[in-house]
């Protein structure tokens, strides 16, 4: 594909380049980001077989989450200073191979690095969606970014039921083996769609790592988006993170097929990111973000009833419980990836020379207080069952909405 100058203004050649790269961005991005939750429903299976007890199992998982949280800060900004095509082609390339050594791991050490890696190599995702975003109008970029985030979603939220389903048929080991050939299979689909992006010439990479700390100081936009997708990110994990210790429990009694069919219920929350992305590109972030923290609100609340919390019963009536959990989880994924895609569109343009810097502190910034969320809803689980656990994800989403809140009455900036 041609190269293309995100300083110059934008043209029909861009134009052209977004509209065929969007569809495959967004499938791309959906299968990159498999790779995020789909350990997660293996914990019990690769911890022992790598000799991890009870204790170390979930080192698993956060093995994963720590690596994408410092490919976030410390790779993605490299999109401000390397062109990116080479870039994420060559992080692709080291995602597959990270994925082939956890297939082949021999030892819960030689696990727990690559999966370090392949957390890292993961956010490969967030190079490709600033570099999506370079190519749309700004008029048009809250759209394209929702389309996006919305394969990405997809991707995080089919991997649950998708890995325990290839467990059961290919071990997991298999698992990583397949998941290494679809990245692999990208590879040479994305070498010839991806158009050349050469960033701004300027800092080296030490620099470009300093200037981290100055941008969060000094935009506003960044530190209140950043913020409010914290709390309602928050609030998602809360609830993922326990609902299948509930559905486990009396009056459901899920096994681990039915829970894995329960978590597709969640994929119908993406079609909150394009709606979303239009909402923002038509100026009304504002009230939109405020409507997307009242849905997590409303959802914890609902959660915490139809699962038989908060003084209600459901012994003689588990289907209606399930029908009110599902209707939670939807409203709950609804209000946090339009959250997310509004806040993606804000800060892709407050510095289009710092796209890619933005982006990582952003996605870094929410996706490690998710992390501390989800270790808060474990002991909230352990401390007050399943009414503590809906009340602190309410919480979160309130002190979201105190956020939104407060920057309707400002008026000032995204």
């Amino acid at each position: 594909m041609s190269a293309i100058d995100p300083t110059r203004p934008f043209d029909r050649a861009q134009s052209a380049a977004q509209r065929d790269l969007v569809p495959l961005m967004t499938f791309a991005c959906g299968v990159i980001g498999m790779n995020l939750s789909a350990p997660q429903p293996l914990v019990g299976v690769i911890a022992p077989a790598l000799g991890l007890d009870l204790g170390a199992s979930g080192l698993v998982t956060m093995a994963t989450f720590l690596g994408y949280g410092l490919g976030m800060l410390f790779l993605v900004p490299l999109t401000d200073l390397v062109e990116n095509r080479r870039l994420v082609l060559r992080m692709l390339a080291a995602n597959a191979a990270s994925l082939l050594v956890s297939a082949l791991a021999p030892s819960a050490i030689v696990y727990l690095l690559a999966a370090v890696a392949v957390g890292a190599t993961t956010a490969t995702i967030q190079m490709l969606v600033p570099m999506v975003a370079a190519l749309a109008p700004e008029s048009r970029r809250g759209r394209v970014v929702g389309n996006v985030m919305s394969g990405v979603m997809v991707g995080i939220m089919l991997a649950r039921p998708l890995a325990s389903l290839g467990e059961r048929t290919f071990g997991w080991r298999g698992v990583f083996a397949l998941s290494a050939l679809m990245i692999a299979a990208l590879l040479p689909v994305l070498r010839r769609a991806l158009p050349t992006l050469r960033p701004a010439a300027g800092l080296r990479y030490g620099a470009l790592v300093r200037s981290l700390w100055p941008l969060v100081r000094e935009e506003r936009v960044l530190r209140r988006r950043t913020l409010s997708a914290i709390l309602s990110f928050g609030a998602f994990n809360a609830f993922w993170t326990v609902v299948a210790l509930r559905l486990a429990q009396p009056p459901f009694d899920f096994d681990q097929r039915g829970i894995a069919a329960f978590a597709l219920a969640g994929v119908g929350g993406i079609v909150s990111a394009p709606v979303a992305g239009r909402l923002g590109d038509g100026g009304h972030t504002r009230t939109a973000s405020v409507a997307m923290h009242l849905l997590i609100i409303a959802a914890m609340l609902l959660a915490g009833v139809a699962g038989g919390g908060f003084g209600f019963a459901v012994p003689h009536a588990p289907a209606l419980g399930i029908v009110l959990l599902i209707a939670a989880s939807l409203l709950l994924d609804l209000g946090v990836v339009g959250d997310q895609t509004l806040g993606r569109r804000a800060v892709n343009v407050i510095r289009p020379e710092a796209r890619g810097r933005l982006n990582g502190l952003y996605t870094g910034g929410f996706f490690v207080g998710g992390a501390c969320a989800s270790a808060a809803a474990g002991a909230a689980w352990s401390l007050g069952g399943w009414d503590l656990t809906c009340a602190f994800g309410a919480a979160l989403g309130l002190a979201a909405l105190a956020v939104s809140l407060g920057d309707l009455r400002r008026r000032d900036g995204a």
